[in-house]
């Protein structure tokens, strides 16, 4: 199976991607949301999760998940938000807009695993 890591921060794609290596995953990584819409226009039928900060230079977070959830060929991708936006109504904006998980920053590597494996879950079998 196979995760895009979307996040600015090279530390925290590789906190990530550390985990997913734990759980045997695969990973694709973007720095920003144009890199990452580049990703699943290329990637999309590979795709199993992607895993979306929300504050980027170019294309923040939010706007990726509105893109993707509103394209036919790649809504069906689960997107769980990794990110320090906290509030409540960043939350509910997000799941509003499709967003399958949500985990705020800092997270231990734990709570990244368990998201992982829930939204790999719910996406019909990990």
């Amino acid at each position: 199976m196979k995760l895009l890591v979307v996040d600015d921060s090279a530390v925290i794609r590789k906190v990530i991607k550390a985990a997913a290596d734990v759980l045997q995953l695969e990973t694709i990584e973007a720095e920003d949301g144009i890199e990452a819409l580049e990703k699943v226009a290329a990637h999309h039928a590979g795709i199993d999760l992607i895993l979306l900060d929300w504050n980027m230079p170019e294309m923040n977070g939010y706007d990726v998940l509105v893109e993707i959830k509103t394209n036919d060929k790649y809504k069906h991708i689960p997107v769980m938000m990794v990110t320090t936006e906290g509030q409540q109504s960043s939350i509910v904006a997000a799941v509003r807009a499709g967003a399958d998980n949500y985990l705020v920053k800092p997270f231990t590597v734990e709570e990244l695993e368990t998201k992982i494996v829930e939204c790999l879950g719910k996406a019909g079998g990990f």
